[in-house]
């Protein structure tokens, strides 16, 4: 994480656009411009400004004691440092917008429901689809439907989830929409009669399935091939001529150890849906992280820009943790260690 913050702190530093006039705006005069560098701290050395954005960034750092500090950072104390600094507690303050003037925190926030929500009916399409359609496969190695599936699975991998968004979005929005009642554009939460926020189901459908494509692919050829080599095993040999029937011997004894290879891949393409999840946004009208990073980045605005990708970046790293330790209830062989 601290290298990501380097990385977009270095980027978005090194672009020739000057942040403060971007703030108050092009006719602003000389001394608003100054005072918003000076607040910026853009008048500091590169790397003094690093150092101030980490400060910003910790959760736990040491603040100026005032009334001012505090509104702006919104921190609780902890303990008093000397006479004008203490050691507060606070959420990761991620600058305000320069088009909106908010916090990017709250920006980001707003957006992360819905993209939560289309990545985790993505994967739930794709893991629904891909895994059985793997397991028969195995089962039936080099049949028809082996070779079949195998052929649709490289074309999904192969097709782009832009591509996919703009061809759904075309017939089943718009040329069949008569008949589909789906919607080409339309955020997932609409404002009823009442005032009340509810969730529009028909509008998650096409971007779900658009943005599932490419995983469905990855997960049915890692089912496949993990299967293969699980049923290959001595002790699935043994469970059948103890018996047992094929059914429970493939689903509770193969299944469950192939899978590890196919949660590796569905925590990645879980956090890669979070990040890749943009132009399917902006296809479908969704206002989530991605397209609300689109929008900042043709605004230039970019500290909404760099917290969406530092905030995407941390989704990626939490998701990769918890499923390593999600590998010890899956295989009863692996272990934490110490």
């Amino acid at each position: 994480m601290i290298g990501v913050v380097v990385v977009v702190f270095s980027l978005f530093n090194l672009l020739p656009v000057d942040a403060a006039r971007l703030t108050v705006g092009q006719r602003a005069d000389v001394e608003s411009v100054e005072a918003i560098r000076k607040e910026l701290g853009l008048d500091q050395p590169k790397l003094v400004q690093l150092k101030m954005y980490f400060q910003e960034l910790s959760p736990v750092s040491i603040q100026k004691n005032t009334p001012e500090e505090q509104a702006k950072y919104k921190y609780i104390k902890l303990v008093n440092i000397g006479k004008e600094d203490a050691l507060v507690l606070k959420k990761p303050y991620l600058r305000r917008s320069y088009q909106t003037k908010r916090d990017v925190w709250d920006i980001l926030m707003e957006a992360l429901p819905q993209t939560i929500l289309l990545a985790i009916a993505s994967m739930v399409i794709a893991c629904i689809i891909g895994i059985p359609l793997g397991v028969i496969a195995a089962v039936k190695q080099h049949s028809w439907f082996d070779n079949a599936a195998m052929t649709v699975s490289v074309f999904g991998i192969s097709v782009p989830s832009y591509f996919s968004a703009m061809v759904l979005g075309y017939f089943f929005g718009i040329l069949w929409h008569s008949w589909t009642g789906l919607n080409h554009i339309g955020g997932l939460f609409i404002i009823d009669d009442y005032g009340n926020e509810i969730l529009e189901w028909k509008n998650l459908i096409l971007p779900a399935i658009a943005l599932g494509t490419r995983p469905i692919g990855t997960i049915f050829q890692l089912t496949r091939s993990s299967m293969l080599d699980v049923l290959s095993q001595d002790y699935i040999r043994t469970a059948r001529a103890k018996g047992l029937a094929f059914v429970k011997v493939l689903y509770k004894h193969a299944l469950r150890n192939a899978l590890n290879p196919v949660v590796t891949a569905v925590s990645g393409w879980f956090a890669a849906l979070l990040a890749g999840a943009f132009f399917v946004e902006v296809i479908f009208g969704i206002n989530g992280l991605g397209y609300t990073a689109v929008d900042a980045l043709l605004k230039f605005d970019f500290p909404v820009a760099a917290g969406t990708v530092m905030f995407t970046a941390l989704i990626f790293i939490i998701i990769n943790i918890l499923v390593d330790f999600l590998y010890t209830v899956l295989d009863p062989r692996i272990k934490v260690g110490k």
